[in-house]
């Protein structure tokens, strides 16, 4: 049984996820304010947030933030605002997945599902990848350059284990947002892809305005590019 924390505060949709996930045999607790939130969380305990963006003392996006300092537990936020700039903010703190009011509860249901097999094949992995001086530690979520631990949001960390785990191979934009997030890639246009990429860049490459590991394959996608 995968436990859910619902940080949300309109009863009537409580009231719908309730139904709807204990239907899928989820166990769900339910908190309608950051505080109550703050009080319930424990590193842990949860196997999935679904986060309201606006809350009546403040947004989901300030308890993600706190989330991600110490856990990769997947996260999925519910916001009736559409603009891009809050679905980039929100991707780029470490939500998995976004979905806009009004929806269907099938929809937020098979999204979270997908997030938990992902989780799930994330944590079963026990080897490590290797290459071009970067060391991931997929059981532990740690990923290394030179023996030096970096500091990646949950984004990132799953586009570079995506990356090492096709060394030498194109993979398209499409290909890279139905790994990551398990959609069509409707609601998350290239162009947030492309802030991810160049940020990763900087964490990892040596010259990030010429790198040498991911590269840009133009006019097909993205390459790991094993170096020696």
């Amino acid at each position: 049984m995968s436990n859910i924390l619902l940080l949300e505060d309109d009863l009537s949709l409580i009231n719908g996820l309730s139904f709807a996930f204990k239907k899928q045999g989820f166990e769900l607790v339910v908190a309608r304010t950051l505080k109550e939130a703050d009080s319930l969380w424990v590193d842990g305990k949860y196997d999935l947030l679904v986060l309201d963006v606006s809350l009546p003392d403040g947004t989901g996006f300030e308890f993600c933030k706190k989330v991600r300092q110490v856990s990769k537990v997947p996260i999925i936020f519910l916001t009736a605002a559409d603009e891009e700039m809050n679905i980039i903010m929100g991707l780029d703190i470490g939500g998995d997945d976004y979905i806009t009011k009004p929806f269907k509860l099938g929809v937020l249901v098979s999204r979270v599902n997908a997030l938990l097999r992902r989780a799930k094949d994330f944590s079963s992995a026990d080897t490590q990848l290797e290459s071009n001086g970067m060391k991931v530690l997929l059981l532990q979520g740690q990923a290394f350059k030179n023996g030096k631990l970096l500091d990646l949001t949950a984004a990132e960390y799953k586009l570079l284990c995506l990356f090492m785990k096709n060394p030498n191979m194109v993979l398209t934009k499409e290909q890279i947002l139905d790994k990551l997030w398990d959609c069509d890639g409707n609601y998350i246009d290239s162009s947030t892809l492309t802030v991810y990429m160049r940020r990763l860049r900087i964490k990892i490459e040596d010259n990030p305005s010429e790198p040498q590991m991911l590269l840009t394959v133009r006019g097909m996608g993205y390459k790991w590019n094993v170096i020696g």
